[in-house]
């Protein structure tokens, strides 16, 4: 947002300067970005009048000009067509750097004759793009005057406007907050209504009171449009606006004025004597104001007349209805458009007009009348003219609720120690409203262009902002002790080695959206009402994800169509079950994409086990007990194929993780390759270590003893999971086995039907002394045993 001090002083009265202003928004919070200020940028030029202009000697395109400067005469060659003798222009002395031209100037010869100075363009100043010679200025200007001060050049503002605060976007609302903080005296930004001479001949119409639920307007006939004052241009090309013509240039006046976007119509242009605010339909166009044309949706509010669409409401106008010097009756509209269906329409066409940035932020509701007054009056003044009564149609959105607030809540809020009637008045400056005098305070009512206000808090913030931020006490917060087991929690730090330990196994960590489409989440167990977005910054993104795959799996499907199929991802994020709190968990999510190049020995790319494999040495790494897991494959979800899936669990309810092969149906639907592979961990489910006293634990040492391994070759059930049986043979002597490994699996002649052969090594670790025979056949019949026991397995003859 740009402004002027002469535009700020039109509604402030003050005799501030620009570092003032400047200092006053900062303290305020309003965050300055930039200052372009002519006067410190063209300090080194000044007025100058030539008193002689004469032929160069030694060229003929060249002349040398006797100048009269603040530095007094001087010789000075030129060759701009029109030097001569009488003009008053602008001098620059020996050893000014040319901003348009970017040299700074010497003391030279040129052609034989020194120059010794510069007269200047308005191109070289930068003051326009370009020109044709010298500048020409009133000969009235005394000679050494400033230049900035000569050009009518003024000191231009830009400051950063946050998205809460959309009363920042016009010079009043900058005024009244520099006010409040003791800058000068706001001046009275009422503009009194003017009464109508006639019945507006253009009916307004409302066809979608969700989008547009209020609209005012006025017919005014018999003007004449045309260049608009060079006050008005001058104003508008300070801030960057190209002027157009008188009529539009006051509508972008008030836009910037008032944060009150307007538009004018050509009256004559209006089909069907009424313009109706309503949805789209499906298969209208908009030719805009800006040459291009726009599809419209059912979802964007546009303005139409008899022939249909001639505007997208809130955002841009349309060529069919625009006004040109030919223009002699207008229709100005002052309307309300809904703020989020106008950021929608902004999004969707890629128009950020300065209409449309104000109404997706909000404009103040109670400005439609008075916005539609002052544009009236400007029009008149400028172009003439009579206009109509005034049309105000619907109701805008009503004003904030009142506010109980009490005083004594800014100390305990913000630790501001100011009197009551200091916070009284602050308030009061700033445009709220109290109601009732108690010893508890009062009511007070915000504004209506402060819709961001709903609570004491933002009332105590808006004290604390006017009476200074430097006001606040400066109090060191009390020296919290260090956590005895650091500063992150176990979720934290089960995070940070799931992370390190993913990359280090060649997974390459992605950072997706939370959010992903409604048909993606429903393939995963989501999509409920209750997580939709009401919002969504995109069509496909529009749903909280119940998983990180879809977002993984949609990274494979991108990566593969653009030559890169071999993939291994993970990500570490939230996932969300539900809209509450505890719906909400965390999740390490992986995908595995084995589409390598082939290979001349054949080797097989990854596989499920490789998967498996990396995801129980995850699971050890974050602590989870692995050799108590379950694997259960019965239930698993419809996102994973039949029979090459399943869980990790404790117990019967505590899933830790879910792995498998994706089924091709979900993959065919995300337009990725097949086959992916995946696994997802929650993290929250992983029971917490038990908090033991610490000790110091022996140095690791390895036993001098040779390992010893012996095969069994069991026979079980062939739906019998395999992890089962390790399971057993493990069991039967934790301190000697330190490994069971299962290395073939064989159906066929030898076994009975339905039944496997599960062969098995188990190494055996001896601690202090080598195991004799009989030792080895005892644990051996512990094995047999403790497999018999817990999945029924015989030892294969």
């Amino acid at each position: 947002m740009k402004f002027t001090l002469s535009w700020l002083s039109e509604h402030l009265e003050t005799e501030a300067g620009v570092a003032e202003v400047v200092e006053a928004m900062t303290m305020a919070g309003l965050e300055v970005e930039h200052v372009d200020d002519p006067a410190a940028r063209l300090a080194a030029f000044s007025v100058a009048r030539i008193v002689e202009a004469v032929q160069h000697p030694n060229a003929d395109r060249l002349r040398v000009c006797q100048v009269d400067t603040v530095d007094g005469r001087k010789e000075i060659v030129c060759g701009a067509p029109n030097a001569r003798a009488g003009l008053t222009t602008i001098y620059a002395p020996i050893g000014t750097h040319i901003p348009g031209s970017g040299i700074t100037l010497e003391p030279r010869a040129v052609r034989g004759v020194v120059s010794n100075g510069m007269l200047c363009s308005a191109a070289e100043l930068e003051t326009a793009e370009e020109s044709d010679g010298i500048l020409e200025l009133d000969p009235a200007l005394t000679v050494g005057a400033a230049a900035a001060e000569a050009l009518g050049l003024e000191a231009v503002i830009d400051f950063e406007v946050t998205p809460n605060r959309p009363d920042w976007l016009g010079v009043v609302g900058i005024a009244r907050d520099l006010a409040a903080a003791g800058l000068g005296r706001l001046k009275d930004p009422a503009i009194p209504p003017l009464p109508g001479a006639f019945a507006s001949p253009i009916e307004i119409r409302l066809g979608g009171p969700e989008a547009c639920p209020a609209f005012a307007g006025r017919l005014i006939r018999g003007l004449k449009n045309g260049p608009s004052p060079a006050w008005l241009q001058q104003r508008l090309k300070a801030i960057g606006l190209r002027p157009i013509n008188a009529l539009v240039d006051v509508t972008n006046l008030i836009t910037y004025d008032r944060a009150r976007p307007l538009h004018v119509y050509d009256a004559a242009k209006v089909a069907g004597g009424f313009i109706e605010a309503r949805l789209g339909r499906e298969g209208e166009e908009v030719a805009a104001l800006d040459g291009k044309t726009y599809r419209v949706t059912p979802d964007m509010c546009v303005i139409a007349d008899g022939s249909g669409a001639i505007g997208l409401g809130g955002v841009m106008g349309g060529a069919a209805t625009g006004c040109s010097e030919a223009t002699t009756e207008v229709f100005v509209e002052s309307a309300w458009f809904d703020p989020i269906r106008t950021a929608q329409t902004g999004r969707e066409t890629g128009i950020v007009s300065d209409a449309q940035y104000r109404f997706a932020r909000g404009v103040d509701p109670a400005s439609q009348v008075p916005g539609l007054e002052l544009a009236t009056r400007l029009i008149l003044e400028l172009c003439g003219g009579e206009a109509s009564h005034v049309l105000d149609v619907g109701q805008a959105p009503s004003k904030a609720a009142p506010i109980r607030f009490d005083p004594a809540y800014v100390r305990r809020l913000a630790g501001l120690d100011i009197s009551e009637a200091r916070t009284w008045k602050i308030l009061a400056d700033l445009g709220f409203t109290r109601h009732g005098d108690t010893r508890e305070g009062g009511t007070v009512i915000p504004p209506s262009w402060r819709q961001d206000v709903d609570g004491k808090a933002d009332l105590v913030e808006e004290v604390a902002r006017i009476a200074g931020y430097d006001a606040l006490p400066a109090e060191p917060l009390p020296e919290a002790p260090r956590p005895a087991g650091g500063v992150l929690t176990p979720r934290q730090a089960r995070m940070r080695v799931g992370r390190r330990a993913l990359a280090a196994a060649g997974f390459q960590e992605t950072i997706t959206w939370s959010f992903t489409s409604h048909a993606a989440a429903i393939l995963f167990g989501g999509g409920q009402e209750s997580l939709v977005l009401a919002n969504p910054i995109s069509a496909d993104l529009d749903c909280m994800r119940p998983s990180i795959l879809p977002g993984l799996i949609d990274a494979v499907g991108r990566n593969a169509r653009r030559g890169f199929p071999d993939c291994a991802l993970f990500e570490i994020g939230p996932v969300f079950a539900g809209d509450n709190p505890a719906d909400q968990r965390t999740a390490i999510a992986a995908v595995l994409a084995p589409h390598g190049p082939r290979r001349w020995d054949g080797a097989p790319p990854e596989t499920l086990f490789d998967l498996k494999a990396g995801l129980l040495a995850l699971l050890d790494e974050l602590g989870a007990p692995v050799a108590n897991l379950q694997l259960v494959q019965e239930g698993t979800p419809a996102w994973w194929r039949p029979g090459r899936a399943a869980r990790l669990q404790l117990g019967a309810k505590a899933q830790i993780a879910a792995f498998g092969e994706v089924h091709p149906r979900v993959l065919k639907a995300l337009d990725a390759p097949d086959p992916i592979y995946a696994f997802e961990i929650w993290l929250e489910a992983i029971p917490e270590p038990k908090k033991k006293a610490v000790k110091t634990k022996p140095a690791l040492v390895l036993s001098p003893l040779m390992p010893l391994t012996r095969d069994f070759a069991f026979v079980v059930a062939r739906d019998a999971p395999a992890g089962d049986l390790v399971r057993a043979v493990q069991s039967a002597d934790r301190v000697l086995i330190t490994g069971v490994r299962v290395f073939d699996v064989y159906e066929g002649p030898g076994v009975s039907d339905g039944s496997k052969s599960v062969a098995v090594e188990v190494t055996i670790q001896p601690k202090d002394k080598t195991l004799t025979d009989a030792e080895i056949d005892a644990l051996s019949a512990r094995i047999v045993a403790a497999a018999a026991k817990a999945t029924g397995a015989k030892l294969r003859a």
